[in-house]
C-alpha cells in the first residue's frame, strides 16, 4: 500500500537504528500517543517517501494531511499537539534555554555520533570523532548532578535528544570512567529505566546494549 494513502492514524517513518528517529519515538512514548511506526531501511527507502518529503529523510511524520520532517520540528509539534505531559518549560526564557541546549547537543555530539554510527571514513577521522565525543561528554558530566534531568527539574525534550546518544555510546566503542562521571551514569540509569524509554526502543536498539 502506498504510504501516501490517507491513514486514519498518525504514522512515523522511522530508522530503527538512528538516534534522530529514536528522539521522536521517545516523545511519542512519553505522550502515550497511538501511532503507526513504520521501520524504513535507510538504504532502501520506498519511492513514496520522496513524494511526501522533499529531502527523502528519516524520521518523517504523517498526521493526516500534514507531513513533517526534521526530528526537532517533529518533537516540538508533538509537544504542542499533545500538551500533556509538557516537554518544554512554560516560560519563554526557560524554553529558549532548552532549545539552546538542544542546539549544543546537535553541534557538539550529534555530528560526531553520526560519523561513528555510519562507520565510514578514514580510521583517523573516526578515532578523532570518538575521542572528541568521549571527552565532551566527560567534561559535561558534573552538571547531571545538579538537577534530576538535563538542566531541568522535569523530563524534557532535551532529555529526548541526549538519551538516544548516550544509549549508543557502547555501540560506537565509548566507555566512560566511573569515578569522574558518576552523576551522568546515575542519570543514564534513571532515564534508561523509564517505561517510556523502554517502550521507545526498537529490537535493533535493544541489541546495542547486549
Amino acid at each position: 500500500m502506498s504510504i501516501v494513502t490517507k491513514r486514519s492514524s498518525m504514522t512515523l517513518f522511522s530508522d530503527a537504528r538512528d538516534h534522530y528517529s529514536h528522539r521522536v519515538r521517545m516523545v511519542l512514548a512519553e505522550k502515550g500517543v497511538t501511532v503507526d511506526i513504520v521501520d524504513v531501511d535507510p538504504g532502501k527507502k520506498p519511492e513514496d517517501l520522496a513524494e511526501i518529503n522533499p529531502y527523502n529523510s528519516l524520521p518523517t511524520l504523517l498526521d493526516r494531511d500534514l507531513v513533517l520532517y526534521e526530528a526537532n520540528v517533529i518533537m516540538e509539534y508533538l509537544d504542542e499537539r499533545f500538551p500533556h505531559p509538557p516537554l518544554l518549560p512554560v516560560y519563554p526564557v526557560q524554553r529558549a534555554l532548552s532549545r539552546l541546549w538542544i542546539t549544543r547537543v546537535e553541534n557538539e555530539w550529534s555530528a560526531k555520533l553520526d560519523l561513528l554510527m555510519a562507520g565510514k571514513g578514514r580510521e583517523t577521522v573516526l578515532t578523532k570523532a570518538r575521542k572528541e565525543l568521549r571527552e565532551s561528554i566527560i567534561a559535561i558530566a558534573p552538571i547531571f548532578g545538579e538537577k534530576p534531568y538535563f538542566m531541568n527539574e522535569e523530563f524534557s525534550l532535551v532529555d529526548c535528544c541526549v538519551a538516544p546518544i548516550l544509549w549508543r555510546l557502547k555501540e560506537v566503542g565509548i566507555t566512560l570512567p566511573e569515578k569522574s562521571t558518576r552523576p551522568l551514569l546515575k542519570y543514564m540509569q534513571t532515564i534508561f529505566e523509564r517505561d517510556a524509554f523502554r517502550a521507545s526502543l526498537t529490537e535493533t536498539e535493544l541489541e546495542m546494549q547486549e
